[in-house]
């Protein structure tokens, strides 16, 4: 269902409630004027209200836009909007020529109406706030939406790369040509492979990891493909212990360490090197010699748009892909801590599946 526009609302509305408040207010300013005068100067007053209540609230939204500041924003807003109910009907008295500046020395006639004001201001208020809350709230529900089908799409594909008959094949046939060879290293293969496996199955629905979570995993899983390529695939990681607190989706140096194997040459002839590092904008960085097979494996070729899109969804944090005549990098930023927005859409994800 769609909502009318809340403009075509108000202006269609202020004509409604200026003629509806004047048989409402009754007081000795307006007994001499005749019905259709007291009709116009309730629309004035109908309008300056509404609209210069409705400018208020959206101005307040501004300064706390999110669903966590929903109480700070409710209190603001209705001392604001009660304040201007008060003063703001009295500066159109005198605007119309209604009542003199003098006569505003007494109370009550600054206060003259109040009541009625205030309620008003509680229902506008209420009204506008309701509408805003319920808004957010639909907008946080469709992002938690979006995020979860992006994770199950996440899952196919670390799924698809990592537990195909493919990957299974290899990773079996190595485990028999390393247990007829050395039993201990078929052990340790063994134990690495469980590693990699747990390490998919307890992260691939978290939305962040700490970086040093996601290394461990990763050289746990190279060294796995080194058993395969022996003496082609050399994968260096350069990453100083202070990053080791920040964080990064998870799998997602697994994919990209995927991805360049998925369409490279590696060969002894062409060895394929794998460089993972944070450059000087602390930006995580995988970097690969580039020696394109010329005729690729079956791909979904969705692993690098998977991670782009994660990454909007984390802040609209954006993936730098460049590539040259010699290497394929792929940039991801790290987080180094999470914002209230991320925290907000992180916690709707965590209260909505859990």
């Amino acid at each position: 269902m769609k909502w009318p526009n809340e403009k075509v609302i108000r202006w269609v509305g202020i004509p409604i409630v200026g003629f509806i408040m004047s048989f409402i207010v009754k007081d000795h300013e307006h007994e001499h004027n005749s019905l259709i005068e007291n009709i116009m100067i309730s629309m004035v007053f109908t309008g300056v209200l509404w609209n210069g209540a409705v400018l208020i609230i959206f101005q307040l939204r501004k300064k706390f836009p999110d669903l966590p500041q929903t109480g700070n924003r409710l209190v603001v807003t209705y001392l604001v909007v009660t304040l201007f109910m008060i003063i703001c009907p009295n500066l159109i008295r005198l605007s119309l020529g209604i009542v003199e500046f003098s006569e505003l020395d007494d109370i009550k006639n600054i206060f003259m109406n109040s009541e009625i004001n205030m309620v008003a201001a509680f229902m506008v208020s209420s009204v506008y706030e309701g509408a805003y809350f319920f808004g957010k709230w639909r907008e946080s529900f469709a992002f938690a939406e979006q995020l979860k089908n992006q994770q199950i799409r996440t899952q196919f594909e670390v799924l698809q790369n990592q537990m195909s008959p493919h990957f299974l094949f290899n990773s079996l046939n190595t485990l028999t040509t390393l247990i007829a060879e050395d039993q201990k290293v078929a052990i340790d293969f063994t134990q690495t492979l469980s590693e990699v496996y747990r390490y998919i199955l307890q992260n691939k629905e978290r939305e962040l990891v700490k970086l040093k979570e996601e290394l461990a995993f990763s050289k746990a899983y190279v060294y796995l493909l080194q058993m395969r390529y022996p003496e082609n695939l050399e994968v260096n990681f350069s990453i100083g212990d202070v990053f080791n607190e920040r964080y990064i989706a998870p799998l997602t140096l697994q994919m990209l360490i995927e991805n360049a194997i998925k369409h490279n040459i590696i060969s002894k002839t062409e060895p394929l090197q794998i460089d993972i590092y944070v450059d000087k904008r602390d930006v995580l960085v995988v970097k690969n010699n580039l020696q394109l097979k010329k005729t690729l494996e079956k791909s979904t070729k969705t692993g690098l748009a998977n991670i782009r899109k994660r990454y909007e969804f984390l802040g609209q944090r954006e993936i730098d892909v460049i590539t040259s005549q010699s290497n394929y990098m792929v940039a991801v930023p790290l987080i180094e801590m999470l914002t209230e927005l991320e925290f907000t859409k992180s916690s709707t994800y965590d209260r909505i599946n859990h």
